[in-house]
């Protein structure tokens, strides 16, 4: 541990003040507060760090595969059966997609207004075992009515999981640390592809008819018992914030706060409102840098709405597996991520990278017809989506770092909820009858990744000049 703070270090760690190393004050008082924060042991803060990683990154993982699992079987149960037991149309099936973006675009912010305030330990258990009653009803529905209805409530309940990791990495991680736990954060979704598909078909193929019910409907039933289950056990291994989490002693705690002020992460004191729900939502409205990333990763999530027409777009081309897309996913992340954090001060020209390739990837599917180069070309395009995402999770969040933990729990809930209104409109772009060529859908992709890289690249450029400040006016407070 570090030597005996100065009266100076106590005072900011006892309030979680924002703190930046980079300040004009001289003399030996500034020394004296740098060297407490940069006198770190690096083994203590490695042996923590992967305190950290086992508890929080690995449980939100598992919650995320759940999570990802539970919002897209609705696909997996109409391949079961599910829409002629329903009388499921084209548009039925559609709208219950449509109405779970609608609830996960509006249950965000408000979610994220309240995290701050209270024990994540609690709150996210809490939410996810209710998202997993309502999918376990699902299971009993008997019109389609019914399924469009619980699938809108589905999307609000869920809308306050992903805004709030967000939130939770910008808070227990440093800047250079981020986008490999966003990666490993946003790998479940990209796994649970694989593993939803097998999960599916094990599910309603073993169980189909036990005790009277079909198959599908057991999907619902299981998934959403196991989303409960395991939603209790969560809340023996996740954390609270830093400066209050009791399943870390507290020299794990005081180190865990002073390498993140050091960092210039801004912290509040525990129970101490530094700014009002109102005046954080205002301060965070107000703000024109997170409109900036909103229009960015719009872009990014665009494009994600190939997730639900994927394995339809394949079995076009004459494939059955689909399998691959995920796997070449995960082995660009990996790397990719790893090298952003390495040289974050650049990473939006990663993101910008990132999307150019996959305009390029996108304009080639569409204009060639050979199978086997659209097969590939699919591959890699999610490839490059599914690693811009996490290294743009984790420049937004490190971006808006310095500013209140309030405001900045409500700008990563906003870019949440305003990026994923793009999937509102995505799910119509690749209607069946644009098969094969789907001009219109690739069309759009290759104009909005385009647009998306320049805008980050922007973004990056435009920080560098006119940073976010936690500096909040009184009469927002």
């Amino acid at each position: 541990m570090a030597s005996k703070e100065s009266p100076e270090v106590m005072e900011a760690i006892s309030n979680k003040a924002p703190v930046t190393l980079q300040h004009e004050e001289t003399g030996a008082g500034a020394e004296k507060v740098h060297d407490a924060f940069s006198d770190i042991d690096p083994k203590a803060e490695k042996r923590l760090l992967l305190k950290i990683d086992l508890r929080l990154s690995g449980t939100l993982w598992i919650l995320y595969l759940l999570s990802y699992m539970d919002r897209t079987n609705i696909a997996n149960a109409k391949i079961a059966g599910m829409d002629q037991d329903l009388s499921l149309s084209d548009n039925d099936y559609s709208l219950a997609i449509v109405l779970f973006i609608v609830g996960y675009i509006t249950g965000g912010v408000p979610s994220n207004m309240f995290l701050s305030r209270f024990r994540p330990t609690i709150y996210i258990p809490c939410m996810m075992a209710l998202w997993g009653t309502v999918v376990a009803f699902m299971g009993m529905i008997k019109t389609s009515t019914q399924l469009i209805a619980l699938r809108l409530v589905l999307g609000l309940v869920e809308a306050t999981f992903v805004p709030a990791v967000a939130f939770l990495i910008s808070t227990w991680y440093k800047k250079t640390e981020q986008s490999k736990r966003f990666m490993v954060f946003t790998s479940a979704a990209v796994l649970s592809g694989v593993f939803g598909s097998v999960t599916a078909g094990a599910i309603s193929d073993s169980l189909d008819g036990a005790h009277g019910i079909t198959g599908w409907r057991w999907l619902f039933i299981v998934e959403g018992v196991v989303t409960v289950g395991i939603a209790g056990l969560s809340y023996f291994t996740l954390v609270d914030y830093p400066s209050t989490c009791k399943r870390f002693t507290p020299e794990e705690r005081d180190l865990a706060t002073r390498r993140l002020l050091a960092d210039g992460v801004s912290h509040s004191a525990d129970g101490e409102r530094a700014i009002s729900h109102w005046g954080a939502l205002r301060a965070a409205l107000t703000n024109w840098r997170i409109y900036l990333l909103v229009v960015g990763y719009h872009c990014i999530i665009s494009t994600l709405s190939l997730s639900y027409f994927y394995p339809y777009i394949v079995h076009g081309l004459g494939y059955t597996a689909n399998q691959a897309h995920y796997v070449t996913a995960f082995v660009i992340a990996v790397p990719c991520c790893i090298l952003a954090d390495h040289y974050s001060a650049y990473r939006g020209l990663f993101i910008c990278a990132g999307l150019f390739i996959a305009a390029i990837l996108s304009g080639l599917t569409m204009a060639i017809t050979g199978y086997v180069p659209r097969y590939i070309f699919l591959c890699f395009l999610t490839a490059c989506i599914w690693t811009a995402n996490p290294i743009s999770e984790s420049f937004e969040a490190s971006s808006m770092s310095t500013i209140e933990p309030e405001v900045r729990a409500i700008g990563l809930a906003l870019m949440n909820s305003l990026g994923n209104t793009a999937q509102i409109y995505g799910g119509y772009l690749l209607p069946s009858t644009d098969a094969p060529r789907y001009v219109r859908g690739f069309s759009t992709f290759t104009a909005l990744l385009v647009f998306g890289g320049c805008v980050y690249v922007s973004a990056m450029l435009l920080f560098k000049r006119y940073p976010f400040t936690h500096v909040i006016p009184a009469n927002r407070r």
